[in-house]
C-alpha cells in the first residue's frame, strides 16, 4: 500500500553570508538548499549584493538566489532597516509564494529582518543559530537582551548545530527548549578524501585553518608555533586564513626566523581547502568559542589527527581516537601537539583511510536536509500567532524595550497595509494562475 507523499514546500533561506563569500554558514546554506531541492521542495536564497553581483542568479545546482541591493556596513552585514527592506521582502515572499522563511546566523541583520517581515505577512519562520555567545562581556549581554531575545521570541522553530549551542541559545534568548532542535553541520565527503602518500611523507606538518581573529584563538598561535618548533627539530606549520591577527603571527615568524617552517597561505576558496589539508598529518584548532567547527570534520575526513581546544560543542563532534582535546592554554596545547607528533612517528594513530571510512557516514547533507524538513513540517502544523500573542510575547520579554519592538511591529504592519493597497496580494495569485495556464 503506497503512502501519500508529504506536501512540498516553498522555502526561503536568508542570510547576509552567502556565495561568493566563503565560510561555514555559506557552505551550509548552499548544500542544504541543494539537498532540499532534491527532496522536491522549491528553494530560494535571499542575501545582499556582492559588488556588481546584484539581482537574480541561478546556480548550477538549481538554486535561485536573490542578491538584494542592501548597503553593507561591517563584515558582510547589511545595514538594518526594517521599514526600508519590507518592500523587497514582501514582494519576493509573495511572488515566490514562500511558506517557510529560514534565517541563518544570529549575526545576520538580513535574517532577523526577513523573519520579522515573514510573520507580519503570516508566513512560518525557522531560525538556525551557528554561533556561541558569552554571558559576561557587555557586547554579548546587549546582543542577547536587546536583539536575540526580542527578535526570536515570535519565531516558530529553532535549529542549533550542537547540544552546547542549544543550551546557549535557549538561555540567552529565553526560548522554549521544546521548540529547539539539534541538527549538526555536514560536509561533502567526496571533496575531502585523504592522500596517504602525502600523509606518510616527511617532515610532519601541522595545519591551521581559520579566520585569524581573537575568537578563533589566533593569539595562541604566537606562543604555540615557536615552542613546538624549538622542541621538535623538523616539524612544520601551514597557516591558512586571514584577519587582523595575521600581523602578530607574521611578526612571530620574523622574530624566531621561522619562515622556512611556518608557511602563510592566506584565505582559501573552498575548492582549495582539501589540497592544503592533505599536506599535513595534524590539524590544530585553537578556537576560544565554537558551536560546532565544521573544519575539524573536513580535516578528519582527509585523514588528519585533530588537536583542539576543549570549548563549546567541539567535544561532541568527533570520536575520542580522532581528537586530542586540551584547555586553551598555549603550554598545554604545545604538549598535546608534541604528544600527537610522537604518536604519528611511532605509528600509534589510526590510518587516514580508516579515519575517512569511519567519518563518511557521520555527517551527511541528505541527512541534515531530511531532519531540517521535519522541523519545517513541525512549524507548519502550528497556527499563526495573532497580533495580540506577539505583542504579549514582547511585553513578557521586558516592557521597556518591548515598547520599541511593538512600535516596529505596528509600523511594519502599517507599511504592509499601504503596500497591499497599491500592490494587492491578489495580483500575485493571478500571476500564479497565468503561469499555470502557460505551462
Amino acid at each position: 500500500m503506497s503512502t501519500k507523499p508529504k506536501k512540498k514546500l516553498t522555502i526561503a533561506l536568508v542570510s547576509d553570508f552567502f556565495c561568493p563569500n566563503t565560510g561555514g554558514i555559506e557552505t551550509h546554506i548552499y548544500y542544504l538548499g541543494e539537498c532540499l531541492l532534491r527532496r522536491g521542495h522549491k528553494v530560494i536564497v535571499l542575501t545582499h549584493g556582492y559588488g556588481t553581483r546584484i539581482g537574480i542568479r541561478y546556480f548550477t545546482n538549481g538554486l535561485k538566489v536573490y542578491y538584494l541591493p542592501f548597503a553593507v556596513i561591517y563584515k558582510s552585514n547589511s545595514l538594518p532597516s526594517i521599514p526600508g527592506s519590507v518592500y523587497w521582502f514582501r514582494k519576493i515572499l509573495l511572488q515566490e509564494e514562500v511558506e517557510i522563511v529560514h534565517g541563518h546566523s544570529a549575526f545576520s541583520a538580513m535574517a532577523h529582518e526577513a523573519m520579522f517581515h515573514a510573520w507580519c505577512l503570516g508566513i512560518h519562520t525557522v531560525f538556525t543559530d551557528h554561533s556561541l555567545f558569552g554571558f559576561a562581556d557587555a557586547s554579548a549581554i546587549l546582543t542577547s537582551k536587546l536583539l536575540l531575545q526580542y527578535s526570536l521570541i515570535n519565531i516558530d522553530r529553532f535549529i542549533c548545530v550542537s547540544y552546547t549551542s542549544k543550551e546557549n541559545t535557549v538561555l540567552r534568548a529565553n526560548l522554549d527548549p521544546n521548540k529547539v532542535f539539534v541538527i549538526p553541520n555536514a560536509i561533502e565527503k567526496t571533496l575531502f578524501v585523504p592522500d596517504p602518500a602525502q600523509y606518510y611523507s616527511k617532515p610532519i606538518t601541522v595545519i591551521v585553518m581559520s579566520r585569524l581573529v581573537y575568537r578563533k584563538g589566533a593569539d595562541l598561535l604566537v606562543e604555540i608555533i615557536p615552542e613546538v618548533c624549538a622542541r621538535h627539530p623538523t616539524v612544520q606549520f601551514i597557516v591558512a586564513g586571514d584577519g587582523p591577527k595575521r600581523v602578530p603571527i607574521e611578526e612571530m615568524r620574523e622574530h624566531h626566523k621561522l619562515h622556512a617552517r611556518c608557511e602563510m597561505v592566506g584565505m582559501l576558496p573552498h575548492n582549495k581547502v582539501r589540497d592544503v589539508l592533505v599536506r599535513g598529518q595534524i590539524f590544530l584548532n585553537t578556537s576560544l568559542t565554537e558551536a560546532f567547527c565544521t573544519t575539524i570534520v573536513e580535516a578528519a575526513s582527509c585523514g588528519l589527527h585533530i588537536v583542539s581546544t576543549r570549548v563549546g560543542g567541539v567535544p561532541e563532534v568527533l570520536p575520542d581516537d580522532f581528537i586530542t582535546l586540551e584547555e586553551p592554554i598555549p603550554s598545554k596545547l604545545s604538549e598535546a601537539l608534541l604528544e600527537s607528533i610522537r604518536k604519528i612517528e611511532t605509528g600509534e594513530l589510526i590510518s587516514p583511510t580508516e579515519r575517512h571510512s569511519r567519518i563518511s557516514p557521520m555527517y551527511r547533507w541528505p541527512s541534515v536536509a531530511e531532519r531540517t524538513e521535519k522541523v519545517y513540517f513541525s512549524a507548519m502544523k502550528d497556527d499563526i500567532f495573532s497580533l495580540k500573542q506577539r505583542v504579549d510575547n514582547y511585553v513578557n520579554c521586558g516592557m521597556c524595550f518591548g515598547i520599541f519592538w511593538i512600535w516596529f511591529t505596528v509600523l511594519n504592519l502599517v507599511v504592509i497595509r499601504i503596500l497591499d493597497v497599491f500592490d494587492p496580494r491578489s495580483n500575485y495569485s493571478e500571476s500564479k494562475k497565468k503561469r499555470k495556464r502557460v505551462r
